[in-house]
Parts: C-alpha cells; sequence; structure tokens
C-alpha cells in the first residue's frame, strides 16, 4: 500500500511546470550531448527515489535536456553514493544525496570508499523529512509516557532500517534520556520489511523517516507518539513532538540534497545550484511534498552553506555514535 501511494508521485509528473530555461552560455554550453543520470541510491518506491522522480522533470526543463533517474540500490546507499563519487565531473551524473549516507552512515560505518564531503560537489539541499515514531493503531500505548514506561518494566522493540541509521540513534537516544533500558533495537534491511513485522505484531513499534507513513497515519492504521520536528506539523498538528514531552536532544531530520562529484566546473555547479530554490517551488512537486510532510527549508541551504549543514551534522552525529558505541557493518 506504501509502495502504491509513493508510486503514484509519478503520475502527477506529466502536468506543466513554468521555469526559466538558463542559456547555454552558462556551464560552458552544457549540456549539449545526451541525457544527465540523476542517481538514487535506494530502489524505487522509498523516499529517495520518490523526490528523484518529482525532481527530474521540471529540471530537466529548465536545462532542456532530459534527464533520467537511475536507481543504484546497495549497502545503505553506499554503491550509488560511491558511484556519483566515481564518475566523471561533467555534470552529466548527478546524486539525489542523503543525510542517511553522508551523515549516518559516517558516523557509524568504520570506512567508507569515499569521503562524504571532499568527494563531492554539493550543490544545495532539497527537501527535509522528520522521523516518527509509531506503533499500530490497536497498540496499548495511547501516549510516549505509555510506550517508555512499559519499557521501563519489560521489553519493548522498535524496528529500524538498519545498525547505524538515524532511527537506530534516536530510539538510543530515546531509552538512555527515558530510562527505559528494555526498549530494544531490531534492524531491519530497510523500512519495508519493519513495517511489515510491525504490522504482523512482531515488533511492537518503528521509528522511521514520517515520509512514506503519511497515508497510514491520515487512515488510522498507525499511530504516532512522538515526532523529531522542532514545531508541530501543520498537516498532522496532533503529533506531538519529542521535544515538547521533555526530549530535546531527538529534534532532527534526514534530508535530501542535490550534488555531484567533486571538481564539477564551477560555471555548471553555479547554474544547477541558482535552479534549487525553482525546482522546490514547482507546483507539482510543492504539493507532492505537503502530502508527504516532506518539505523544503526556507531558505534551503546552498552551495557553501550545505556543506559547512553536512559537516556540522556529520559532528553531531559521530559523536553521538561513539557515545553509544554504535558501529554499523
Amino acid at each position: 500500500m506504501q509502495r502504491r501511494h509513493l508510486l503514484a508521485a509519478a503520475a502527477g509528473l506529466a502536468a506543466p511546470t513554468i521555469l526559466p530555461h538558463l542559456g547555454q552560455a552558462q556551464g560552458n554550453g552544457w549540456p549539449n550531448r545526451g541525457s544527465i543520470r540523476l542517481v538514487a541510491q535506494f530502489p524505487p518506491g522509498g523516499l529517495v527515489d520518490t523526490i528523484s522522480r518529482l525532481i527530474a522533470p521540471p529540471l530537466a526543463q529548465a536545462l532542456g535536456q532530459t534527464v533520467v533517474v537511475e536507481n543504484r540500490a546497495g549497502a545503505g546507499g553506499v554503491i550509488g553514493t560511491d558511484f556519483v563519487a566515481k564518475s566523471p565531473a561533467d555534470g552529466y551524473t548527478l546524486l539525489v544525496s542523503h543525510a542517511s549516507v553522508h551523515v549516518f552512515s559516517t558516523a557509524t560505518l568504520p570506512s567508507l570508499p569515499f569521503n562524504p564531503v571532499n568527494d563531492f560537489t554539493h550543490l544545495g539541499m532539497l527537501v527535509e523529512a522528520p522521523n516518527v515514531l509509531l506503533v499500530k493503531a490497536s497498540a496499548p500505548y495511547r501516549t510516549l509516557a505509555d510506550y517508555l514506561e512499559a519499557a521501563r518494566r519489560v521489553p519493548v522493540r522498535y524496528g529500524s532500517s538498519g545498525i547505524g541509521s538515524a532511527p537506530h540513534l534516536l530510539g538510543v537516544m530515546l531509552g538512555a534520556e527515558a530510562g527505559a533500558r528494555n526498549l530494544d533495537h531490531v534492524p531491519y534491511r530497510g523500512s519495508a520489511p519493519a513495517m511489515q513485522d510491525l504490522m504482523a505484531g512482531n515488533i511492537e513499534s518503528m521509528i522511521d523517516p514520517i515520509t512514506t507513513n503519511v497515508a497510514m497515519l491520515k487512515d488510522g492504521t498507525l499511530r504516532c507518539l512522538g515526532v523529531s520536528s522542532p514545531r508541530r506539523l501543520a498537516q498532522l498538528p496532533d503529533i506531538p513532538t519529542f521535544a515538547e514531552q521533555g526530549f530535546g536532544k531527538l529534534t532532527s531530520s534526514q534530508w535530501l540534497g542535490l550534488s555531484a562529484p567533486k571538481g564539477l566546473p564551477q560555471p555548471i555547479a553555479e547554474r544547477v545550484t541558482a535552479l534549487i530554490p525553482q525546482l522546490l517551488e514547482t507546483p507539482v512537486l510543492r504539493a507532492r511534498c505537503e502530502e508527504l510532510v516532506t518539505l523544503p527549508r526556507n531558505p534551503p541551504p546552498l552551495g557553501a552553506d550545505f556543506v559547512t549543514l553536512i559537516r556540522e551534522d556529520i559532528a553531531v552525529w559521530t559523536s553521538i555514535a561513539r557515545q553509544f558505541n554504535i558501529v554499523a557493518s
């Protein structure tokens, strides 16, 4: 059901959008051959794939060149990200970069085949998604307080998309802050199998980006006990934040950005970076992002500001991973 909701994003992409066509003089004549590859480093149907397919049509229109989304999944996004890091810096290979890889994998994996900052030309942030703590609507936990009280007495399991993922670290922080020593992490190879086990009753809860879960929150299949946004979400105002429930350290998000291999010629980098705010305001993309509660910042961090944000996030989450001795494999 979730997959259908996400793949439906592509259905609305035929609607025309109006973006200025920047002249060929910018970018030394680029693009003037073939198509531009936009790499999504996770499988079809998820957050990265959805945003990639929303960004591709207006980007193609603005550049006057075909933009093809290419899924290169594997190793928690590392394979696709490494592919882009090692691709020619000619403007014909771009990446929808993800905090999951550039921040959380950096913080928790012993090593990566690329440097998350220096091996890329980071152009700007696209959108960000808060994380949510989910239980089935039939669960006995009506509030976060109920949930944590249970986890102080008996084992309560939470699923995540894997060891070292943002949901894993948030769950560890929540358990430590609340003194809920029986809050047990169950890692999965992605959000989809974790959700299957949650719905089957094999785990009691799950922490996940809100994006793929909005439909089931709205139809009452799931209950959310807390959201990691700094303020309540306008689209789901009844969900309390972790911060207002006494857990301000759990305020965070998972961002997606637009990046390229290091050494991208400056005229191309400047051209694409300048397009990002316009892309984020195209009506189809904006409306779909509102539905998914996965929105751009206003204004979006671009260029050097985006790089600074990535460096700061890496420092914060590396410290947390070390504090709790979390090492992914």
